[in-house]
């Protein structure tokens, strides 16, 4: 695994050349990977004698749907499919570098999607019930000269929550990987003069293991979590309820 950034796999030669780096098709592994998981825990559905499996099932949509509810408010419930498909693309991006693959929220690009759809939502949000001008009037509150870093502060948001999530889930890959080259440089220097056990980088046993736990499943869980938090709190607070 590379620490330059994602490597280009092959292209498409259409357009000029269309490249196909490790983050496109990871993605499409983990899009192909939900589509199975959606399709086994929602086929076969029974009112009157469910299975442990659809049990699960509702268990998991109950606990969205009650998150939802309880941080972005009960009028905003229709957003719980895109939170549940933003947390579980997060998660099951960053955990897929268990497998050897380069997680696909380790590229800026990927973060960089994730804040700007919730960037957009916000903006659609508040010119949906503010209007156009009642929009446009918030960036000059609560006086004209604060308008840009009104501004800036809005631009802000979504450039930090992707260099949020891409920096702490890339960290972990550049750490890792150093880590791996340095015990495999340790382990040849001590027992390279040793015939056949000299080539089987024994040092590198162990302590990556550890380090995986830590950078590719707490922090995996950790990061999905605070992005989903951060849209539902913007969002929902760009689409607050109507007055009766």
């Amino acid at each position: 695994m590379s620490i330059k950034g994602p490597e280009i796999l092959f292209e498409i030669n259409i357009l000029g050349g269309i490249p196909i780096t490790e983050t496109i098709v990871g993605g499409w592994i983990v899009v192909a990977a939900l589509t199975l998981i959606a399709f086994i825990l929602g086929r076969n559905l029974s009112v009157r004698n469910p299975s442990k499996r659809q049990l699960a099932a509702e268990k998991l949509v109950a606990m969205l749907y009650g998150l939802v509810g309880d941080t972005m408010g009960k009028h905003n419930l229709r957003f719980a499919p895109l939170i549940g498909t933003l947390f579980s693309y997060s998660i099951l991006s960053s955990l897929s570098g268990l497998t050897g693959m380069r997680a696909p929220t380790g590229d800026l690009n990927t973060t960089l999607a994730f804040a700007l759809m919730i960037f957009f939502l916000i903006q659609f949000g508040n010119i949906k019930n503010k209007g156009v001008g009642g929009w446009l009037k918030g960036f000059t509150e609560p006086v004209a000269l604060i308008t840009p870093l009104n501004l800036i502060s809005e631009i802000a948001n979504p450039i930090s929550m992707a260099f949020r999530h891409f920096g702490n889930i890339a960290s972990g890959i550049v750490i890792t990987t150093l880590i791996y080259a340095a015990l495999a440089t340790c382990s040849n220097a001590l027992l390279g003069w040793i015939p056949i056990l000299g080539d089987i980088p024994l040092l590198q046993v162990g302590l990556p293991a550890l380090l995986s736990i830590y950078f590719d499943v707490f922090t995996s869980f950790l990061q999905a979590y605070i992005i989903s938090m951060l849209a539902m709190v913007y969002v929902g607070g760009a689409n607050e309820p109507s007055e009766a």
